[in-house]
């Protein structure tokens, strides 16, 4: 495979100006305020890559960096918070939340990625564990907890490395080729067993009335949706009811014409909600090939082309 780096630091790898070019310099991520948290492999060099894209036409930009949908403010959780409570409640930091409540007559109180301090779950027995990226805990106006709601945010792994693209960038903002590519494979190996163990496991909170939110990108999606046989094959449930999966998918503004010096904005692309059993299912149904496709192949080694066509025959 070969790509290049689409986003770097939050700005077009395109952008020649000099915001673009000392943001990376100064290796600071814009979203977090601090210096980006993705390394490189063994070298543990920062990062800073933010969306890659294939070299084959017509490949979209596609987001490797889960940081990268917390723009502006972490709005998704703004969103997705007022969806799952059906009204409008500040966000707060864990404990900070319950005094906030009893003066504001309700917030929600914030756990994940350095809001509101390390939920202490169970460890899991095997691989893997109970934890999502973030809960969403709702306060009424006495500060008590009622109702939670659990979001899990999902990019896209990289395959190869994209050594080359970053260090050009870095030295002369030029667009090199590298070896990366998209970890699709993970799309069955992880991303999906993931989504149907922890939507088992919030199915089983009483207090978690509307099921898992589900964010990721655009084309992340549509693999997601692919591998699953269509939306054909998974029914469509209305929000806000246990037991269910929310799709959220976001992806790069193609619609607006931007200056160097700005960053891309992201914008809401789809949402769909379908039940975790019938994910389970569908995850469980692989469409198989045809049969004897290893003794074809075999065949097409041993004898050719022509003389497995006449084998066939």
């Amino acid at each position: 495979m070969a790509g290049y780096i689409a986003d770097f630091f939050c700005y077009r790898a395109e952008d020649h100006s000099d915001l673009a070019i000392n943001q990376a310099l100064s290796q600071i991520c814009p979203i977090l305020g601090t210096v980006c948290i993705k390394r490189l492999g063994r070298s543990q060099e920062i990062s800073g890559v933010c969306a890659v894209r294939q070299v084959t036409s017509g490949s979209p930009n596609t987001i490797c960096c889960p940081i990268r949908l917390y723009a502006d403010d972490y709005k998704i959780l703004k969103i997705i918070s007022q969806k799952a409570f059906g009204k409008t409640l500040n966000l707060y930091s864990g404990k900070e939340a319950v005094k906030r409540a009893r003066e504001e007559r309700g917030a929600i109180a914030v756990f994940g990625h350095g809001w509101g301090g390390e939920l202490q779950l169970p460890q899991r027995s095997g691989i893997g564990s109970y934890s999502v990226d973030w809960i969403l805990a709702k306060l009424d106006e006495e500060g008590c907890l009622e109702e939670i709601s659990a979001i899990e945010v999902q990019t896209i792994d990289t395959t190869g490395n994209y050594h080359a693209s970053r260090d050009a960038l870095l030295d002369n903002r030029e667009m090199v080729k590298s070896t990366v590519g998209l970890n699709w494979e993970n799309v069955s190996k992880r991303i999906l067993p993931q989504i149907i163990y922890k939507g088992q496991v919030l199915q089983r909170e009483t207090l978690c009335k509307t099921g898992l939110y589900f964010v990721c990108p655009q084309p992340v999606f549509d693999r997601v949706i692919a591998r699953l046989g269509g939306k054909l094959n998974l029914p469509e449930f209305p929000a806000g009811q246990p037991g269910t999966v929310h799709f959220f998918s976001y992806d790069f503004d193609k619609t607006t014409e931007l200056n160097d010096g700005e960053m891309v904005p992201l914008v809401f692309q789809e949402e769909y909600c379908t039940a975790i059993h019938k994910v389970q299912e569908a995850f469980a149904n692989i469409a198989l090939p045809k049969s004897e496709i290893y003794r074809s192949a075999i065949e097409r080694v041993l004898y050719g082309e022509s003389q497995y066509r006449a084998i066939r025959l």
